[in-house]
């Protein structure tokens, strides 16, 4: 389906034309008209599937159609809240894209930097406003922020603001928000707690479901290394050499690994640069666009730190830790193969996590090709050898237990 298909106004289709987005993807189609019809809309898909111009474009619309009826300071009529600074920074940069050719104005606020230049962007009016939700309640504390004129209120990536604390937070930021106004929810996944947050704060909601194996399996390689710990370093430095090419996100559990294997990465000569929570955010918007603009091939991130950030042209993924939440390894691996390009992720399991990859291999229905052509082998543990013993089948037949009857370890 086209995005001209979905009865968007002219300058909305003109922007997206001259960035040359003419097809809608799956969640698009779907969640685009019941945001039109002012719906609440409870919305579950992984990160790469076009979440964000889903309530961008439709949002954008409907204030088109209300703004002549109004007139004098602009007011806060769309509210976006975000988990992250990055992703704040990104949906703001989405609804200026789209934006381009209307007079509607958008900001972003969010920690990390001086709550001054915000304040002065505010008092001048805006008509949607995105924000992590600490800083958003910091200026409304401060009389900086008016909520009375909202129309819609968005909440996105609800799995990982639940995750990181928000909670009480959002209950907060919603109770300071008009009861008539349309509610959107957006989330990877659908845990309860999440389920309980949308029950409590949408209205009849529409509910759209783009399951993950609909949108990991089709351009997307999925290759497996067992290896053992000490050496999962070697085999990523292998496999940058031999194998893997072009601009790479690699995956790592914690803050130090990251800043681990950054210095390891460039004192082998690659351009690597990091993203985690503990980086201040000047630090982490540099890394974004030192690795946006080729300055840097290789970024190394924690899962939070990298969670919603849309970057294109992603040729691999390399889970240097398996995540031990399944739904977290296809978020990653779906930073690869985006727009109906081909991608693909590498995963490096030591002993400790291959019970992580039945839980993944079970989410994505299929099994993930294992390659056991490497330097770095994860060999079995040694035994005492066990005497072999001798027993009869059904059919009267001598079995052993031998090394012919056995199946591979991992």
């Amino acid at each position: 389906m086209q995005f001209s298909d979905l009865h968007l106004n002219t300058s909305i289709l003109k922007a997206l034309t001259e960035k040359k987005h003419h097809a809608a993807t799956l969640v698009q189609q779907e969640v685009i008209p019941l945001v039109l019809d002012k719906k609440d809309v409870i919305v579950t898909a992984q990160t790469g599937t076009g979440k964000t111009a889903a309530f961008a474009l439709p949002i954008i619309q409907n204030l088109l159609k209300e703004q002549d009826a109004e007139k004098g300071k602009k007011t806060i009529k769309a509210l976006i809240v975000s988990p992250t600074r990055e992703l704040a920074i990104q949906i703001h940069e989405n609804f200026t894209m789209y934006g381009t050719y209307t007079n509607l104005r958008s900001t972003a606020v969010y920690g990390g930097i001086s709550t001054a230049p915000q304040k002065e962007i505010l008092k001048k009016g805006v008509d949607i406003l995105i924000a992590t939700p600490g800083r958003l309640i910091d200026l409304y504390k401060q009389e900086a922020i008016d909520l009375l004129h909202l129309k819609t209120f968005v909440l996105d990536e609800a799995d990982l603001m639940l995750d990181m604390g928000f909670i009480e937070d959002v209950r907060r930021i919603e109770k300071l928000c008009p009861n008539k106004k349309q509610s959107l929810l957006f989330s990877a996944t659908m845990p309860e707690k999440v389920i309980r947050l949308a029950n409590s704060m949408l209205y009849k909601p529409e509910k759209v479901t783009i399951s993950p194996t609909e949108t990991t399996a089709k351009n997307i390689g999925q290759l497996l290394y067992y290896v053992p710990k000490k050496n999962k370093t070697d085999l990523c430095l292998y496999l940058l050499r031999n194998t893997i090419n072009g601009k790479i996100i690699i995956f790592r559990r914690t803050k130090f690994g990251v800043d681990k294997l950054e210095q390891t990465l460039l004192k082998n000569g690659y351009k690597a640069t990091s993203l985690h929570g503990d980086k201040s955010q000047i630090i982490r918007n540099k890394a974004i666009e030192d690795f946006k603009n080729n300055k840097a091939s290789i970024l190394i991130a924690t899962d939070v730190a990298a969670r919603g950030i849309d970057i294109s042209k992603v040729d691999a993924v390399i889970n240097f830790d398996l995540p031990n939440i399944p739904e977290t390894y296809v978020h990653r691996i779906g930073r690869t193969g985006r727009a109906g390009k081909s991608g693909i992720a590498f995963s490096l399991c030591s002993a400790d996590e291959t019970t992580y990859v039945r839980a993944i291999e079970e989410v994505l229905q299929r099994k993930i090709q294992v390659i056991e052509e490497h330097p770095f082998p994860l060999v079995k543990p040694k035994h005492k050898k066990q005497p072999n013993t001798v027993s009869k089948n059904k059919k009267g037949r001598k079995s052993t237990n031998s090394k012919k009857n056995k199946k591979r370890w991992y």
